[in-house]
């Protein structure tokens, strides 16, 4: 049975859950307003490995619905013109989750995001980000947290080149994905499929791939 919380967030997060056919194209205001950073996130899907729940701006969902028929690469590549995005590009992303997350020993510490260790990329997730510094205090390694809605928070993790190897991006996620279990919600982690670095870390924290996938529209500009 699909853990409670998960599910809530996929209902809130898409506008719908599970799906009833294949792709299930829902309309939500949600892709009309701002997301966790600010920005519009005008397509966002969800597919277990049977179906999926493709949520758009409700003005568009007889368009997208015209594409349901294409297989993923092709549907990734019309969806940007279908909802009035035409320069930006679509994605897909490994969508893991857990409820037990890896037994790692803690690392790091809580921060606020404007204090001045924090780097530009944590800043965007608001309220606090977990941090590792070394013994001059300077910053090797954070983790943030995504709040989409009460239910379900992304954790996005990042080291840098000179402290990869140590284990701190898996002990970030494993001690972030217990802190929002705490606050009650599911930690969900996403990455690209080609990144095996990025999949060895939500493995080894706890987060074991399910065949499930995400999907959406980037703008190609960054934080």
């Amino acid at each position: 049975m699909l853990d409670r919380r998960l599910y809530r967030h996929l209902v809130t997060w898409l506008g719908q859950w599970p799906a009833r056919q294949p792709v299930h194209v829902v309309g939500s205001t949600r892709r009309t307003e701002p997301g966790w950073d600010g920005r519009l996130h005008p397509v966002i899907g969800v597919a277990d490995p049977d179906r999926m729940v493709l949520s758009v701006p409700p003005g568009r969902t007889e368009r997208v619905r015209e594409l349901r028929h294409l297989p993923p690469g092709k549907l990734l590549a019309a969806l940007p013109e279908a909802v009035g995005h035409d320069d930006w590009y679509g994605y897909r992303a490994v969508f893991r989750y857990t409820l037990a997350p890896a037994p790692l020993p803690e690392v790091g510490e809580w921060l606020p995001v404007d204090d001045p260790v924090v780097p530009p990329w944590l800043r965007p997730f608001g309220g606090e980000v977990l941090v590792v510094r070394d013994g001059a205090g300077r910053y090797l390694a954070g983790a943030g947290i995504k709040r989409h809605d009460r239910y379900g928070h992304e954790l996005s993790v990042g080291t840098e080149p000179a402290a990869r190897g140590q284990g701190l991006a898996r002990r970030l996620v494993a001690r972030a994905a217990r802190r929002v279990l705490d606050e009650g919600a599911v930690p969900t982690y996403l990455h690209e499929p080609a990144n095996i670095g990025s999949a060895r870390v939500a493995e080894s924290a706890g987060f074991a791939d399910r065949g499930w996938w995400a999907y959406g529209l980037s703008s190609g500009t960054t934080n």
